[in-house]
């Protein structure tokens, strides 16, 4: 019995409340409309969506771990998708040309994310000023581009990268699947997960630890990229096309997933696991609040006021453990 009480303190309390809202959202809507929702339909909907935010909400998560932020997340998927989108389009649309123009895009992500990261760790000006500035920087280049109008003329096989099915699971799935490992593997099995935690901490300690912080900073905002890039080519594939204002809403999202997944505001600690539940945990809120029909305008104000609800929580549980 003893035994079985230390194994239940030892659970993440925080990772435990997404997997009873988790539940508690699934029976509720099982519930009041369980042929809309439980449907095979609506699932493979959901799995083709979240995987689009959810990506860039782990971006997000490695720049507040660092005790920064990137806002400029969704700047860097448009931009990147235009880019991929215009090599595609200029080579033919064949598979060599797609796979091309995927590895552009991959690389103006990192370029982007180097071009955040220099700003914030080699000059040190504040995070936030930087990704804003960033966000509309990127945002103008893909306006510039485009000349305002989406680029068309896109494969239609591409669409395969969010409609296709791989034994009946969504594509965006298994990617989305593929990254989480991979950022598991980056923050529990590697020497710069250590650091920058330890970075985000505290930076003048972890400075004086001999960790190389710039080193660090370029690396986070150059994965960020490489992430919002990923999202950006899913983007691309879900619209069949390439514009700079796609995914509008996702900053506010993605803000909200890293903190509600556990992810510290003031850096230093941050779980890819919380994340990737709260992520699953938005995305029911949302598939519950579009099969209710309930206003657009509404859940933005939900989203906004959920935020502001973790973040004094969190701070409140902080002070607590401090007096004590």
């Amino acid at each position: 019995m003893e035994k079985m009480k230390t194994q239940i303190k030892k659970i993440d309390k925080n990772i435990m409340g997404l997997i009873i809202i988790a539940v508690l959202i699934t029976l509720v809507m099982g519930i009041l409309q369980p042929k809309a929702f439980l449907s095979v339909k609506n699932f493979q909907g959901m799995g083709s969506q979240f995987p689009e935010f959810g990506i860039l909400a782990f971006g997000m998560m490695l720049a507040m771990i660092s005790g920064g932020i990137d806002l400029s997340l969704v700047g860097i998927a448009n931009l990147s998708g235009i880019v991929g989108a215009i090599v595609m389009v200029a080579m033919g649309g064949t598979l060599p040309a797609m796979l091309i123009g995927i590895l552009c895009a991959l690389v103006v992500g990192a370029i982007c994310g180097a071009f955040n990261g220099f700003f914030i760790g080699y000059l040190r000006i504040p995070a936030m000023l930087v990704t804003l500035c960033g966000l509309q920087l990127y945002t103008g280049i893909g306006l510039i581009i485009t000349k305002g109008p989406a680029i068309t003329g896109l494969p239609q096989s591409f669409t395969l990268l969010t409609n296709g099915t791989v034994l009946g699971i969504p594509v965006p799935v298994v990617i989305f699947a593929i990254v989480v490992v991979m950022m598991c593997f980056l923050m529990k099995s590697t020497t710069y997960g250590k650091e920058l935690c330890f970075m985000g901490s505290n930076h003048i300690a972890s400075r004086y630890a001999g960790i190389n912080n710039l080193k660090v900073t370029m690396i986070t905002y150059m994965t960020s990229g490489v992430l919002g890039a990923i999202s950006g080519i899913l983007m691309v594939s879900h619209y069949n096309s390439a514009k700079s204002d796609y995914g509008s809403s996702y900053t506010l999202l993605t803000l909200l997933i890293a903190v509600l997944g556990g992810t510290h505001p003031d850096g230093g600690k941050g779980k890819v696991i919380g994340v990737t539940l709260a992520i699953i945990v938005l995305q029911l809120v949302s598939s519950a609040f579009n099969i209710l029909r309930v206003n657009a305008f509404i859940k933005t104000c939900v989203w906004g006021l959920i935020l502001i609800v973790v973040m004094v929580a969190t701070h409140l549980i902080e002070r607590k453990k401090v007096t004590r």
